[in-house]
């Protein structure tokens, strides 16, 4: 039990890392990347319109019944050609987010099990936390880089030139940042805080070993 009481800051690390884990994957999903303001209420009812990194979205009484507001979406994949390469970054670099986050965290709940066991293998705590702290950084800084980007994009009102399928204007009338990537930078700073943690861990010694090394 002497190593438990001395990892409790690896224990916040870890539920770190499992918060900011499902806070990046929400944001893969949600739509509300970009707000898009529109001055044209004819076929967006709203005259506000969602880009998300996967599809597009906006309430429309046109496209689907003149009685209700439904929402009206268009999917974009990574090879389609309209896709600018903020939102490709995004699609790709989102998944690598997701993926190394799991790795993480299983890392850190690998040597986390081994302090809580009781099973005092320095060697594989070591590089369980290592491996966690690495791969939680990676996955922080792989969500960030997207998340900046498209920052960055709605700063400069940068527009798409979407096809003629998906109904939207050549460009917006202003545009604003949404919740997903609210949401994802508070995930990547989770994320990226985990791996500190993780990676700033010194394995203790026992008050024996710390009394033998100065009677040596």
């Amino acid at each position: 039990m002497y190593l438990v009481h001395k990892s409790h800051l690896q224990f916040v690390g870890f539920w770190l890392g499992i918060m900011g884990w499902i806070l990046s994957v929400v944001t893969i999903g949600v739509i509300q990347w970009r707000v898009w303001y529109t001055a044209d209420t004819a076929v967006i009812t709203s005259g506000v319109a969602w880009v998300g990194i996967w599809r597009v979205c906006f309430y429309s009484r046109w496209l689907v019944t003149s009685q209700y507001q439904l929402l009206f979406c268009q999917p974009m994949r990574i090879w389609d050609t309209f896709v600018p390469f903020d939102i490709r970054a995004a699609q790709a670099l989102m998944l690598v987010a997701a993926v190394t986050g799991v790795g993480g965290n299983a890392s850190a709940a690998y040597g986390l099990q081994k302090i809580f066991f009781g099973i005092e293998e320095q060697k594989l705590i070591m590089t369980a936390f290592r491996m966690a702290g690495t791969l939680h950084l990676l996955s922080g800084v792989s969500s960030l880089v997207p998340l900046a980007w498209n920052v960055y994009s709605v700063a400069g009102n940068h527009t798409i030139a979407f096809p003629p399928s998906f109904y939207m204007p050549s460009a917006p009338v202003k545009q604003e940042v949404g919740d997903g990537i609210r949401i994802g930078i508070v995930a990547s700073i989770m994320m990226m805080s985990s791996g500190f943690v993780f990676l700033s861990y010194r394995f203790p010694l026992h008050k024996m070993d710390i009394h033998a090394i100065r009677i040596c």
